[in-house]
């Protein structure tokens, strides 16, 4: 079955739940993968993705790759693994993210980016909306976390290392853990985000002074910022990221870790 709109994936699970299936496999990109999970939380039933999208971070995690063919070959090897998966409490619904949840300048270019644009040329279309983002002095915005109030311009609480597809930011993080990554970047400087997006592609983002790397179960947020999750926009604040444990049967790689 196909989707044909803005959160028919969910419906479509959730259908298929109530109908006895004993499996959902989806063909798509993150936001259907994101939308599939939130039809399957917390049923048992397993959930196995193949790659249809702009990033596919978690086929990308998972080590699928972008290809149909090679995914469905790795596909066949994996076994269930039952997870935890991050949910995003705000001002609408509350809603569940299996990879990654910012609040800040990545979400900022989340909300920019033309969704005809997308459709077109992929990830240049995130590249094109982030571009004049480093120009202009990036907003600040309150973070609890861990008991401390910190300020911040950029926040990525991730279960998953990769990010945007082949980039990476939170090295330490795992599908399989019961806590966020969570990476905080300070400071407003455009010339300072820049850096930070340097080191990124460099993969040393984790040892630039500004930024600052923690494990959390609970991040709370407040102020005047944008929110993303599994590089779906989500809003603005005050929202609070939360785990809950034991959420989703995902179908694993016996050597993911």
């Amino acid at each position: 079955m196909s989707t044909d709109a803005a959160g028919h994936a969910t419906q479509l699970t959730r259908d298929a739940v109530a109908g006895g299936a004993d499996l959902v496999l989806v063909l798509g990109g993150d936001g259907t993968i994101n939308e599939a999970a939130n039809g399957l939380i917390p049923s048992r039933v397993p959930l196995g993705i193949l790659p249809g999208g702009t990033a596919n971070v978690l086929c990308n995690e998972l080590e699928f790759g972008n290809r149909i063919e090679r995914a469905v070959e790795r596909l066949g090897s994996c076994a269930e693994r039952r997870i935890a998966a991050g949910r995003v409490c705000g001002a609408s619904e509350p809603r569940y993210f299996l990879m990654m949840g910012g609040v800040g300048l990545d979400a900022t270019i989340v909300f920019k980016v033309n969704p005809r644009w997308k459709a077109k040329a992929g990830k240049l279309a995130y590249w094109a909306a982030g571009f004049p983002q480093f120009f202009r002095s990036v907003g600040q915005f309150q973070v609890r976390v861990n008991g401390e109030q910190r300020q911040c311009g950029f926040v990525l609480a991730s279960r998953v290392r990769n990010y945007g597809g082949d980039m990476q930011i939170a090295g330490g993080a795992s599908l399989l853990s019961g806590d966020f990554e969570v990476v905080l970047f300070h400071g407003s400087n455009p010339i300072r985000y820049s850096a930070y997006m340097a080191a990124v592609l460099l993969r040393q983002v984790q040892s630039m002074p500004g930024v600052r790397t923690l494990r959390a179960k609970q991040i709370e947020f407040s102020g005047d910022a944008h929110v993303q999750f599994d590089g779906e926009y989500g809003g603005g604040l005050p929202a609070s990221f939360e785990i809950v444990p034991d959420a989703l049967t995902l179908l694993v790689p016996p050597a993911y870790r």
